[in-house]
């Protein structure tokens, strides 16, 4: 049962089927993660902490690539607030993207997943159970001040059938952006 911050670990991820701004007309579906689990992270266009940290989250959508895991972002912020989120805008950032970047144009999937801020992570297993919540790392702003490495490091315990030891962080961005 969500908590009142929404899903937490141990909870079943909700499914989704969202257009992807990288292979225009294409869905992709959570059931995609029934294979062998993987990432979904909320983000956006505009927020400065996404922004700087689209490098290391390029490496954290490979190295998921490179283990048979799924990766996809999840854009769900309110394009009149924010219009450089709108869907034309992902289309054009998409481009620059390895991974599916999906539209939640109703929010209904950041609301069923009680997603706070961009960027947020949720590593699920392949019976969809959430294994990990929160942050990349403790420096989204400046990578050279990163001192942990937490989504990366539930990674590779999952992988390796291991206890998670840290499975809950707060995730440091932007709030997500609701519609009024």
């Amino acid at each position: 049962m969500p908590s009142a911050r929404g899903l937490e670990p141990g909870d079943i991820a909700p499914d989704f089927i969202l257009p992807n701004a990288n292979s225009l007309g294409n869905t992709i579906s959570s059931s995609s993660f029934e294979k062998s689990g993987g990432v979904i992270m909320f983000t956006c266009n505009h927020c400065p902490y996404v922004v700087a940290s689209e490098d290391r989250i390029e490496t954290i959508a490979s190295m998921c690539r490179d283990s048979g895991l799924e990766f996809v972002g999840i854009n769900s912020n309110d394009p009149i607030v924010y219009p450089s989120d709108n869907w034309e805008h992902m289309v054009t950032r998409a481009q620059s993207m390895s991974y599916p970047y999906l539209h939640d144009a109703d929010q209904s999937v950041a609301n069923e997943y009680g997603a706070e801020r961009t960027p947020e992570f949720y590593l699920v297993n392949s019976k969809k159970m959430i294994l990990y919540r929160g942050r990349l790392d403790d420096s989204p702003r400046d990578p050279s001040n990163a001192t942990t490495s937490e989504l990366s490091d539930a990674i590779v315990s999952m992988l390796a059938n291991e206890t998670i030891s840290v499975t809950r962080t707060d995730s440091i961005g932007c709030s997500v952006k609701w519609k009024a």
